[in-house]
């Protein structure tokens, strides 16, 4: 499968795509495929993307995505793609919107196949608690992530709302 590898600041990311689409990001360098053709035009513009968005010059990918999960999974997906660069939402806000729980909500961020991309970091629990994080250092990522977007503040005013 065609992917390309990058380093950020949070570790190595490996970027997936399949038919046209990008399809994984994963914590972690994957070996290279011998061959040509596996860095394709889409993985090169995904890595030049990624690389701006974590240097803050870049505020919204413009990349064909294509999450394999649930119906649900997919409709918390899409909904995460709503929030704003810098700003944060909630579990409990989500689960309102697809008349849901925010437990079912955390376990579709968690299953997130495209994190960075499809930002599940911007997703906070009630209280100030910023909740999981299942990508390189779990929380700490989650909190640098929202530092870099500005939106740490803004995450612990919409738990506490």
């Amino acid at each position: 499968m065609p992917h390309i590898s990058l380093n950020s600041a949070f570790g190595p990311l490996t970027i997936f795509e399949a038919a046209g689409a990008l399809i994984a990001v994963e914590w972690g360098r994957a070996e290279k495929e011998t061959g040509k053709g596996k860095e394709t035009p889409l993985l090169i513009e995904a890595r030049k993307q990624m690389r701006a968005y974590f240097t803050g010059s870049l505020r919204k990918f413009d990349l064909p995505l294509a999450a394999r999960g649930t119906g649900f999974q997919a409709a918390v997906w899409r909904a995460m793609s709503g929030i704003p660069y810098g700003t944060a939402m909630t579990y409990s806000d989500i689960a309102l919107g697809l008349a849901s729980g925010p437990r079912a909500v955390g376990a579709a961020c968690g299953r997130n196949p495209l994190p960075g991309l499809v930002p599940c970091h911007r997703v906070v629990g009630r209280r100030g608690r910023l909740g999981g994080y299942s990508g390189g250092g779990g929380i700490i990522t989650k909190e640098a992530l929202l530092r870099l977007e500005g939106a740490l503040p803004l995450a612990a005013a919409a738990a506490a709302a």
